[in-house]
């Protein structure tokens, strides 16, 4: 039997796929809890294990580096050696790498499986979403299964605040790091019972040059924006790897137009709509990313909250995001075009965010922080289900994976962008409201505060400009019309399904 993407519907949708769903959200949420659970657990380790203060940005660049550097290659290997196959290995390998982190006994032992679950979770994030791509391939419940992914995208992030408050205080931080193996064990079992997957294309090879110029021209990047925040912008070092990895980057551009068989076919980013979203996603994370640094600050350090009270605090963000996913987005795809979701979803995590920058040392959670983090999950729900659902839209099934893949670096990227560049904004700030300031010594502590957060208010007006950029581009570039009106999309070629 055979499917196409005119004709997608033409074998009967098995029985168990929302149990596959199941199983698919698990892994992904294993991934991105991971981006911040172990931010909350980093304080408690760095004692435990005697990590230095200039090391311990490690334990965080170790995983990003490898995660970000070699989603590509993830995403490809997926679709030569088989989605469901390469699903299975990413979540063996996070697993044995989160026990050996969970077990380090020194400072070097814990960065080696940092990098290790970077390595493999840079393998299972883009067959996760490119089994969820062809899994799902009716209009109405690819709405309900991308309305669930994106909200677990969104959100994972603040559930991983919650989850490594908890297990830091009341258990230890190891399970941080241990938390992931069970997690990982049923989902492996569950992929073996529910997950299908078509078989490997026959001929299909990896580009190696495209590997080495892509993944490095990434990790070059990655390790730049890493830096800059503790080194600064006009650092040697920084400049240095910013100009590899442009180097590199263009090298890898050009590369992929003469490939016999590239790693990432540049029709997939040429799409208009692919490509708007693609640049929708990196600017939101910019903001987002920027803001989950801040908002725990200021929650530990101004207001002082416990790690816990921390986790909490961010729950009606996680709601947020996943009602704006699941019930508005969601229902809404199938009737309205993509950009009337995404557009106006920047809009509203915008004004979340100037909200934001109106706290003050003495400001309280109910009145100011809390009206901007519903307004904000809000808006981030609305764009990231469409930008999923869009952008993997009409792929062809042998490039779903690097597809995928090309979706979790726009995320990835964007992140560690958003990290450095406006936490150097804001500590820039601090440092000259401070100097400006501080007359006497005696207000030092209070003086010292206000420039916390004077500094936390200017990235976040910084962040909210960006937010309304990504929805600019979002109205802009992706015209798509509504997927039950069609979808002007080229027909891959047919594939066998198993």
């Amino acid at each position: 039997m055979t499917v196409t993407r005119t004709g997608e519907e033409a074998r009967e949708a098995d029985p168990r796929r929302w149990w596959g769903l199941v199983v698919i959200a698990l892994a992904q949420l294993m991934v991105v809890l991971d981006a911040t659970i172990v931010n909350i657990a980093l304080p408690s380790a760095q004692t435990d294990l005697g990590i230095s203060d200039g090391n311990r940005q490690w334990v965080i660049t170790a995983y990003t580096l490898a995660f970000g550097g070699l989603l590509l290659l993830g995403g490809r290997i997926a679709d030569l050696a088989g989605r469901k196959r390469t699903f299975v290995i990413g979540l063996i390998g996070f697993a044995a790498a989160s026990a050996l982190g969970g077990a380090a006994t020194s400072a070097g032992m814990l960065f080696g499986a940092r990098a290790l679950q970077g390595v493999f979770a840079a393998v299972l994030a883009p067959s996760a979403l490119s089994l969820l791509t062809t899994t799902f391939t009716d209009p109405r419940e690819r709405g309900k299964a991308f309305g669930i992914y994106g909200a677990l995208a969104g959100s994972g992030s603040a559930i991983g605040f919650i989850v490594g408050g908890v297990l830091t205080e009341y258990l230890d931080w190891r399970w941080c790091l241990y938390v992931n193996v069970p997690i990982a064990v049923i989902a492996v079992i569950g992929a073996y019972a529910l997950l299908h997957d078509s078989p490997v294309h026959a001929g299909a090879r990896l580009d190696v040059p495209g590997v080495l110029l892509g993944c490095g021209g990434l990790v070059a990047i990655v390790y730049g924006f890493a830096e800059a925040e503790s080194r600064g912008w006009t650092d040697a070092l920084v400049l240095s790897l910013f100009a590899a990895g442009a180097a590199l980057l263009t090298a890898f551009v050009t590369w992929q137009t003469r490939a016999p068989v590239p790693l990432l076919p540049l029709h997939i980013v040429r799409d208009r709509n692919r490509a708007g979203c693609f640049l929708t996603m990196a600017l939101a994370v910019i903001g987002l990313f920027g803001l989950f640094l801040f908002m725990t600050y200021y929650l530990q350090v101004i207001l002082g909250y416990s790690p816990v009270m921390t986790g909490l605090a961010f729950l009606p963000l996680t709601a947020a995001i996943i009602i704006g996913s699941t019930q508005i987005a969601a229902r809404l795809l199938d009737h309205v075009a993509p950009r009337l979701l995404m557009a106006p979803g920047a809009l509203l995590a915008a004004t979340g965010m100037v909200l934001l920058t109106q706290l003050t040392v003495n400001s309280s959670y109910a009145a100011h922080v809390l009206p901007a983090l519903i307004l904000m999950g809000l808006g981030m729900g609305l764009i990231f289900m469409p930008v999923f659902a869009t952008a993997t839209a009409g792929v062809a099934p042998q490039d779903s994976g690097v597809t995928s893949a090309t979706i979790n670096t726009s995320q990835q990227v964007g992140g560690s962008i958003g990290t450095a560049l406006l936490n150097t904004i804001a500590t820039t700030s601090s440092a000259a409201y401070i100097t400006a300031h501080l007359t006497t010594p005696a207000r030092r502590e209070l003086v010292t505060q206000q420039g916390i957060v004077h500094g936390y208010t200017v990235a976040i007006w910084w962040a909210a400009a960006i937010m309304l950029l990504a929805g600019v581009v979002a109205a802009l570039m992706v015209t798509t019309k509504p997927p039950s009106h069609g979808t002007p999309h080229p027909t891959p070629a047919e594939e066998p399904v198993t």
